[in-house]
């Protein structure tokens, strides 16, 4: 509850606005349904671990309040992250009247909106899409993760995944590279991952033949994460440790920097995304839809670095165009679903202009 508290006096501090805060244990859906009656909220939005996404799902049916989320659910004991269990709440919702609107971060959230508005307004047809996701910010830890450390290390150590010509093609992890020139940050190493905003675009665009995505990382924290990864640091194996049981990669969560730390220290800019090929009236064109921010003015205007702020404020504007009904449905919804037009206004509006 702390870091509850904490939010609520920056907000305090920063606006005169009243956050109450209350703890409990998101797992326990009797807890959380019990907890939004006595709230009564419009919308339940949750920011917690993607461990977490269909316990409180569930206390949204039970309370009869629509939800939205950043990331899509992922069992505690597989490094696997995939829309089928959501996606399986859909005759729930829609029978309940009630909509959930899934991951309205940056990636997943902006870059499928970003796909989305080119389909609608600057290509009558794409055929292949790249995700461009790059952090040029610089922190001066030798090793330390922008989010969650637990959540970045099993995405990072997972096997990379593109979806191309109707199927999945596999590889391991960061074995494919490429150097690219990014705006106002500079050339970076980029690597193929997988991220879960490739399910759902391979989804709702079958016409697109190739979708990939791609993160950079420098050198240091790739040295530190295959040193980490040869001494098992990073498994979520449950192991004996004095006499208790231990998951190794919870323990070295424990020993990292905590990401909200960084914000004061973190200098440089975020650059992310979207290139996609194409066809428009017949002639082959592409797109670069992108958005840069700025760390330090992220944290001078909220007290958080651009890892954060390029996260919170798309999860502000999906809850903002649920709350006023621009966006509304019964049923499980991914962005790609959604307008992408009054999103993208939004962005230009509240701190993440693109170009």
């Amino acid at each position: 509850r702390s870091k509850c508290d904490a939010i609520a006096a920056s907000v305090k501090q920063r606006t005169g606005v009243d956050v109450r805060t209350a703890e409990l244990d998101a797992d326990d859906v009797a807890a959380t349904t019990a907890l939004i009656e006595e709230v009564k909220p419009g919308l339940v939005v949750n920011l917690a671990l993607p461990y977490q996404d269909l316990s409180i799902m569930d206390a949204c049916l039970a309370a009869g309040v629509n939800y939205l989320d950043t990331a899509n659910y992922e069992p505690r004991d597989e490094a696997k992250f995939e829309y089928k269990w959501q996606w399986a709440y859909q005759e729930r919702f829609k029978e309940a009247g009630l909509m959930a609107l899934l991951g309205s971060g940056f990636d997943p959230g902006v870059t499928s909106v970003f796909a989305t508005y080119t389909k609608k307004h600057l290509l009558d047809r794409i055929d292949t899409l790249d995700i461009l996701d790059c952090n040029g910010g610089d922190h001066g830890h030798p090793f330390a993760t922008n989010f969650n450390p637990e959540i970045n290390l099993r995405e990072v150590t997972a096997p990379s995944r593109h979806w191309e010509n109707g199927q999945w093609v596999e590889g391991p992890a960061l074995a494919h590279k490429q150097a690219f020139d990014f705006a106002e940050v500079g050339v970076r190493n980029m690597y193929l991952m997988y991220h879960e905003e490739l399910e759902s675009l391979a989804k709702f665009y079958p016409e697109i033949k190739r979708i990939r995505f791609w993160m950079t990382f420098g050198d240091s924290y790739l040295k530190h994460l295959e040193v980490l990864e040869n001494i098992g640091m990073t498994s979520i194996e449950p192991m004996q440790f004095q006499g208790r049981e231990i998951i190794p990669i919870e323990f070295l969560k424990a020993l990292l920097p905590e990401p909200s730390s960084l914000g004061p220290i973190t200098k440089g800019k975020t650059n992310i995304g979207t290139i996609a090929t194409g066809e428009k009236d017949g002639v082959a064109k592409t797109f670069y839809v992108k958005n840069i921010c700025d760390h330090e003015a992220a944290y001078a205007e909220t007290g958080n670095q651009a890892v954060s702020y390029t996260t919170g404020v798309p999860a502000m504007i999906g809850a903002a165009l649920m709350l006023t009904g621009a966006w509304k449905g019964e049923g499980v919804f991914n962005m790609e679903q959604m307008d992408p037009d009054p999103f993208m206004d939004m962005l230009n509006k509240h701190g993440l202009p693109w170009t």
